[in-house]
C-alpha cells in the first residue's frame, strides 16, 4: 500500500503521508507555494521526483529532486527547436505553453523520460532531464496539421503509455488530435482509433483519426494490450492494443468526464469520475460520484459513500485521479480543492481536505 501521495495544485505541490489514527493521510510538506504545479513524475527506477511549473508569462519550468523531495533543483525545460523558413533562415519555433504530462520509460531504458506538451509536441530525455529532444517523427506526422485545440486554444499531449514489456512501444493521446502508437521508440507513428467516433463532427467525418478528442488514456500494467479511454463524448475500451476500440455505452450516471484509472492487475476494472456533459461541466445532479466497472464495461457501479451528495460542483481534471500499485488505494482531487482517498477500491471514501487550491494532478509515489 502506497505511503506517499503527490498533489499538484494551482498554488503549490503538496506531499501527503499516511497518518496514524482516524485520518488516513496528512499533509507533510508543501513545495513551490503560490506556483501552478501542473504535473509530477515519481520515477520508480531511481527514486527521482519531477515537478512541472506553469509560470504564466514567466514561462514553463521543470524541477527535480534526488533526495526524496527534501530539496529541489531546476533542470532543463523542453524547448521547441528553431523553425527554418523557405530561404533556409532560422526563426523562433513554437513556444512551450504547458508541460501537460510526464512519464518514465521502463528499466530497459534507464534515464529516459517523456514529456507531453502544448502545443502538441512529445519530448524525450535520455539523461534524466539534463537535455531534451523533440520527437520529430510525431511532430512531422501527416495528421498533425489537422490537430486543433479543444478546451485549450492549441492541441496538447496529455497521455503517454509506455509498454511495460518494451519501452520502444508507446501509445499517446492528443487533445484534439487522436491516438497514436509507435513500436520503434518513436521513429515511426500510426493512428489507432478504429471504433472511436466524435459526436461534434459531421457524420461523414466523425471517425477521422485526427478529429478525435481523447481526454485521458490509461494502460493496464499486467495486461498491456488493454487500454481505457475517457473520450470527449464517451468511454472506449480496447483489449488488442488499440486495433479496435469498443464504445462503452452503459456507464452511469454519465459517459462524459476527464479522468480514468485502470486496476494494475485487472484490465477489466476501471474507475471514472463523471460529469453532465461538455456544456455542463459539473457532477450529475450535484452529486460527486465515482463510477466503477469490474467486467470490462458491461456493467457499472456508482460509488458515493463518503462523497458529497448535495450542491457539489467539483470537476476532476484528466490527471486528478490515480490508483496505486496494489489496485486497492485510489485518490482524486477536484477543481474546488477537495481531495478524497479510498483504500477499498472506491467502495468508501475519506475526505482529506476541502480547501486546497484547485487540483491539477494526483499521483501515488
Amino acid at each position: 500500500m502506497s505511503k506517499r501521495l503527490l498533489v499538484g495544485t494551482k498554488k503549490g505541490l503538496f506531499t501527503l503521508q499516511r497518518a496514524k489514527g482516524a485520518a488516513p493521510w496528512r499533509i507533510a510538506k508543501t513545495d513551490f507555494a503560490g506556483q501552478r504545479v501542473t504535473m509530477m513524475l515519481p520515477d520508480k527506477r531511481d527514486g527521482a521526483l519531477y515537478a512541472a511549473i506553469d509560470g504564466g508569462h514567466f514561462g514553463q519550468k521543470l524541477h527535480k529532486s534526488e533526495d526524496n523531495g527534501k530539496s529541489w533543483a531546476e533542470v532543463t525545460t523542453p524547448a521547441y527547436p528553431k523553425a527554418t523558413g523557405k530561404k533556409g533562415k532560422e526563426g523562433d519555433g513554437p513556444a512551450l505553453d504547458l508541460i501537460w504530462c510526464m512519464e518514465a520509460a521502463g528499466a530497459d531504458m534507464p534515464g529516459v523520460i517523456y514529456a507531453g506538451t502544448q502545443p502538441g509536441g512529445l519530448f524525450r530525455s535520455a539523461d534524466g532531464a539534463k537535455t531534451w529532444k523533440l520527437v520529430k517523427p510525431l511532430w512531422d506526422a501527416p495528421e498533425r496539421p489537422h490537430w486543433m485545440g479543444g478546451g485549450a486554444d492549441k492541441p496538447g499531449i496529455h497521455s503517454i503509455c509506455v509498454d511495460p514489456r518494451d519501452s520502444k512501444k508507446m501509445m499517446i493521446g492528443v487533445s484534439v488530435g487522436g491516438v497514436y502508437v509507435t513500436e520503434d521508440g518513436g521513429k515511426s507513428w500510426g493512428t489507432k482509433s478504429k471504433g472511436v467516433w466524435a459526436a461534434y463532427m459531421p457524420p461523414d467525418m466523425k471517425e477521422l483519426p485526427a478529429a478525435q478528442d481523447p481526454h485521458r488514456i490509461v494502460q493496464c500494467p499486467s495486461d498491456p494490450g488493454t487500454f481505457w479511454m475517457q473520450h470527449h463524448n464517451g468511454i472506449f475500451h480496447t483489449t488488442n492494443g488499440g486495433a479496435k476500440w469498443k464504445d462503452i455505452k452503459k456507464a452511469t450516471p454519465s459517459v462524459f468526464g476527464f479522468a480514468v484509472a485502470v486496476h494494475p492487475h485487472d484490465g477489466k476494472t476501471a474507475w471514472f469520475v463523471p460529469a453532465v456533459k461538455d456544456e455542463m461541466r459539473v457532477p450529475v445532479d450535484g452529486k460527486v460520484v465515482v463510477s466503477r466497472t469490474r467486467d470490462g464495461g458491461k456493467t457499472f457501479k456508482v460509488l458515493n459513500k463518503g462523497l458529497p451528495q448535495k450542491h457539489a460542483y467539483d470537476l476532476v481534471y484528466r490527471h486528478g485521479l490515480d490508483v496505486d500499485e496494489t489496485g486497492d488505494s485510489l485518490a482524486f482531487g477536484s477543481t474546488t480543492g477537495a481531495l478524497w482517498t479510498s483504500d477499498d477500491q472506491g467502495d468508501s471514501w475519506a475526505t482529506i481536505s476541502t480547501h486546497l487550491p484547485p487540483i491539477f494532478a494526483v499521483r501515488f509515489a
